[in-house]
């Protein structure tokens, strides 16, 4: 389970993130939307340790991420596509990453099945992939250790139709065997067909985590509803915090 507690996280006078409290239990796929700006990468940031919280804290199982002694192992983090060396394959790039975790490198021919790169590109340069194939292999990065918890930040950028479905299926079967996956996205589109929770972020500001359906029961039409919680005027936080 993740779980924020009023993390609150400054960088000099601006606050980026103001007392952001919400859960995402284990087999469930949370939606973690807001509009660019709104606070959604920082809060994950502070979340796998990459950035300290001002105040508040985020746990995974109910421990910070600097307290797991193999994080790795617990927890799949797919922030940025463009973290590998160009000039490396990408198989290169996941065996150097299994050294580093201590797991075999048969482990990194094994996602570069499960993501659905050939082995033609998993010895091809990073240099050469598109930017689809970057975040295949990203997510292989975050699903090494066979982790828990699963944590995704606009995976469906420059993926297409085929490659949304393909993710879709694979986070619906993640969170089928118990994992706790977050997925950050500004586009409804992307995660309202297989989030059964949302959380929604807005300038900086949590303003609903709530089920799908209870969402949908309340008021309708969810892009309606997006739209009115962050662009619109109103953005009164609910009282509703799941």
């Amino acid at each position: 389970m993740i779980e924020f507690k009023e993390v609150t996280k400054r960088y000099g006078d601006v606050v980026a993130v103001d007392r952001v409290s919400f859960i995402a239990p284990p087999g469930h796929i949370t939606g973690f939307l807001g509009p660019n700006g709104a606070g959604k990468t920082t809060t994950l940031k502070v979340l796998l340790g990459l950035a300290a919280a001002s105040s508040g804290e985020a746990l995974i199982d109910g421990t910070p991420y600097r307290d797991w002694e193999s994080p790795a192992r617990t927890i799949g983090g797919m922030l940025t596509a463009d973290a590998f060396h160009p000039g490396r394959s990408g198989r290169e790039s996941l065996i150097l990453a299994c050294q580093l975790l201590r797991l075999p490198r048969s482990r990194a021919d094994e996602v570069i099945d499960e993501v659905g790169l050939s082995r033609r590109e998993g010895r091809s340069r990073v240099g050469t992939y598109s930017l689809g194939m970057r975040q295949r292999l990203a997510l292989g990065q975050a699903l090494l250790g066979d982790p828990s918890v699963l944590v995704c930040d606009e995976p469906t950028n420059g993926l297409d139709p085929q490659g949304q479905r393909w993710l879709a299926d694979l986070l619906t079967a993640r969170a089928a065997q118990g994992c706790t996956v977050l997925l950050s996205s500004h586009q409804l589109t992307d995660v309202e067909r297989i989030a059964d929770r949302v959380v929604i972020l807005a300038g900086g500001r949590l303003v609903v985590a709530d089920t799908v359906a209870a969402l949908r029961e309340a008021h309708g039409d969810l892009a309606d509803y997006y739209f009115h919680c962050t662009v619109g005027a109103d953005r009164t936080p609910i009282e509703k915090v799941a």
